[in-house]
């Protein structure tokens, strides 16, 4: 597990996103998450929301099940699996500014909340289905996390997270100057290998029953994300000022180390897909719950 030499909490999170709240939402846009590209032709648009559609396809999401998205950021993605798969999406994030946002453009079936995962105050298999998309990293107790998300799905439940992962065995100079200080500049408590995930994975209870390193598939977004920074940084008085004066600047100078993070295959991106034993006990308990939204206690 790859550790910042800086300690990172829930706190540190917060403000992070808090504060560079205008640039993510100019640089990254309301998703906040990589796009996924296919045929390579996609717009960066259209290949964010493949991530989404991806991430939903691999839930088999179906309408009327009740969902949780742990660390929505803007509620992007629970809007838009609202809409196209007529779930209903119990959001958490951690920044104010977010949900704000979230607020600021509802959905019906959508409902964010300002939370810790790790406190989530949800019921006992009170939902069908979950997902995770670039927010584990974040997590500052990782095995609570997964624990988290098994106790609160239903039996049959399937869980997808999309992460950031370390390279497995990854030399000292990769570590020193690019994952250390992506985790330290990104406020990331830690980030994993794909054999940690699955160990943590498999001791909180879920199977996995698939993953794909899509790594190719996504590092573009980050020459995008570079490009539009620099382009805000000439033109937005704004964008200039949150860059070169937040606390949480160092942000920035994570994006060329993520270009050659990936490049040098320091850092890989994952997609995980669980599932929790009890299919039968699953669809019993999704047909209870029919019509009812989960919400925290």
């Amino acid at each position: 597990m790859i550790v910042p030499d800086i300690s990172q909490n829930a706190a540190a999170v917060a403000d992070h996103y808090d504060e560079l709240d205008p640039i993510y939402r100019r640089v990254w846009g309301e998703h906040v998450h990589h796009g996924l590209w296919t045929t390579g032709r996609e717009t960066p648009g259209e290949a964010v929301e493949a991530l989404v559609d991806t991430v939903g396809d691999r839930l088999g999401l179906v309408p009327g099940q009740m969902c949780v998205d742990i660390g929505c950021g803007y509620g992007a993605t629970a809007r838009r699996l609202a809409v196209t798969r007529g779930v209903r999406v119990t959001g958490f994030t951690l920044s104010a500014e977010q949900a704000r946002y979230a607020a600021e453009h509802p959905v019906p079936g959508v409902d964010v909340h300002v939370r810790d995962w790790l406190d989530n105050g949800l019921a006992d298999a009170s939902a069908d289905a979950a997902w995770a998309i670039e927010s584990s990293e974040h997590m500052v107790d990782k095995p609570r996390f997964f624990a988290e998300a098994h106790r609160v799905l239903s039996p049959g439940g399937r869980f997808v997270i999309c992460a950031w992962l370390a390279e497995t065995h990854a030399s000292g100079w990769k570590v020193r100057h690019l994952l250390e200080p992506i985790c330290r500049e990104g406020r990331l408590p830690s980030m994993g290998t794909r054999e940690e995930y699955e160990a943590m994975v498999v001791a909180a209870g879920f199977t996995v029953t698939g993953y794909e390193d899509v790594s190719r598939r996504v590092s573009r977004t980050w020459m995008i994300c570079a490009g539009r920074l620099v382009k805000a940084l000439l033109v937005d008085r704004e964008t200039r000022r949150v860059a070169l004066g937040a606390r949480n600047r160092g942000a920035v100078l994570s994006i060329p180390r993520l270009i050659l993070a990936y490049r040098t295959r320091a850092m890989h991106y994952g997609i995980f897909t669980l599932s929790k034993a009890g299919a039968e006990d699953g669809e019993a308990a999704r047909q209870v719950k029919a019509g009812a939204a989960v919400r925290p206690r």
